[in-house]
């Protein structure tokens, strides 16, 4: 039993290879945030080809929400098309036919300057969204599906880890002499065009999960193999006959649809754990820091917002790393709970820290504090945990269905964030920010 907790290359490599499409919904959810004024002044230029005048600012305002939110709208129908793709193409193969949006994504955002059309943008956040939903119902499941059972919960983790790496390399790569300037700034929304060429290029290196092949295709000599490789030992029996018992079970009962979730007394508690885990991670408003960020850092007075970005992306990919070390020990309801309490007291400061500004010039220096507090307790617990958990919580039979309800829920509340924050920002009275 012990050898089963080994991390071998073959379970490296095949788990970091997911993960890459981790990363692109990263990088995606942060790639939008440092070049906001440079995209929006496109936005303008367009607008005054077309038109003959100036956009409004209410126009501009809802047309950049939008161009923002687009995004979740794609990831809710990427995710909610995870069970028609795993079962039927299988957990590897699913990730690499994925790759296919990532690059038509790429195309459709990288000339949509030459073009001189901010629909080709907001076209390509769309598709790039529905691969990135479709990603974080995949990547999960695989590697829950190839882990050690002593590992999984680290292993997990790692899926979150690719999130917030993509989040920083945005940031990084959005900084103004980098490729955040006004005539690079298509090369940094194609830049997703490279990650998916390279997963496409390791993932046929990558075994197809076990547990696919033993339950869904019966190959249990393949699952076999495939387990040694691994798990780096012939000692497999212990998976193999956890396997064989699962596909047992699901023989005894019959296809479980998402209707049914809801329905049965069985699944209702933990298709809503899994919900509301999903919620409490979306609603406590971490993708507004992740869209908005700079912005934020502006109004709070900061002379170099989007170095302060890329400084809540660090504390962002440190903390994730610590969750990744601590998360076996401590267990999951502990951690989240930490986490959401962190996240709470986190944003009171900042509240205080913005209203008395104006009173007080030192306050940007607390609301700085805060929002890398408040970045720093989500990756404790409520960013990496209900990726995982969904996995964790149901067994194969009702695994996809529930990750695809659960991803919806994810999507539709990173939507609503998405979507108001800028118009809830904008009813608030102004703030001195020299």
């Amino acid at each position: 039993m012990e050898c089963s907790g080994k991390v071998t290359p073959k379970l490296m490599l095949a788990v970091g290879t997911a993960v890459i499409g981790s990363l692109q919904f990263g990088y995606n959810t942060g790639v939008i945030n440092a070049p906001q004024n440079i995209i929006e002044s496109f936005y303008n230029e367009t607008w005054i080809n077309r038109f003959s005048e100036p956009i409004s600012r209410s126009t501009l305002t809802t047309l950049w929400s939008f161009s923002v939110s687009i995004f979740s709208v794609g990831g809710m129908f990427g995710s909610f098309s995870v069970s028609l793709f795993v079962n039927r193409f299988g957990r590897r193969n699913s990730m690499l036919m994925a790759n296919v949006l990532a690059i038509l994504a790429a195309v459709f955002m990288g000339f949509c300057k030459l073009a001189t059309s901010f629909e080709m943008l907001i076209i390509g956040r769309f598709v790039v969204g529905l691969y990135s939903g479709l990603s974080t119902g995949f990547v999960p499941m695989y590697v829950e599906e190839i882990s050690p059972t002593s590992l999984r919960g680290a292993l997990g983790t790692v899926h979150q880890l690719g999130v917030v790496i993509g989040i920083l390399m945005a940031q990084i790569l959005g900084i103004e002499s980098f490729l955040g300037n006004a005539s690079l700034w298509p090369f940094l929304l194609g830049f997703t065009l490279l990650p998916a060429l390279l997963q496409c290029v390791l993932l046929p290196f990558c075994p197809e999960s076990p547990r696919y092949l033993l339950i869904n295709c019966n190959e249990e000599s393949k699952a076999c193999s495939i387990l040694m490789k691994l798990r780096g030992t012939e000692e497999v029996n212990n998976d193999i006959q956890d396997m064989r018992e699962e596909s047992q079970k699901m023989m005894r009962e019959k296809k479980v649809t998402i209707a049914e979730l809801f329905r049965s007394p069985i699944y209702r508690q933990p298709i809503f754990i899994a919900i509301m885990l999903q919620l409490s991670q979306q609603l406590s408003g971490i993708n507004a820091v992740f869209y908005y960020s700079t912005g934020i850092f502006e109004r709070a007075g900061v002379s170099q917002p989007v170095y302060a970005t890329v400084g809540a992306g660090v504390v962002n990919t440190a903390f994730t790393v610590v969750s990744l070390f601590v998360v076996e020990h401590v267990g999951r309801r502990p951690l989240h709970l930490i986490g959401l309490m962190g996240m709470a007291v986190s944003a009171v400061f900042l509240t205080v820290a913005m209203a008395l500004l104006d009173q007080l010039q030192w306050m940007s220096y607390v609301s700085i504090v805060a929002i890398f507090s408040f970045v720093a307790f989500f990756e404790i617990g409520p960013g990496p945990i209900p990726w995982f958990i969904v996995a964790e919580l149901f067994s194969q039979g009702p695994r996809p269905a529930a990750v695809a309800v659960a991803g919806f829920c994810n999507w539709s509340a990173n939507f609503l964030v998405g979507m108001s924050f800028q118009y809830v920002e904008k009813t608030d009275p102004p703030q001195a920010t020299r």
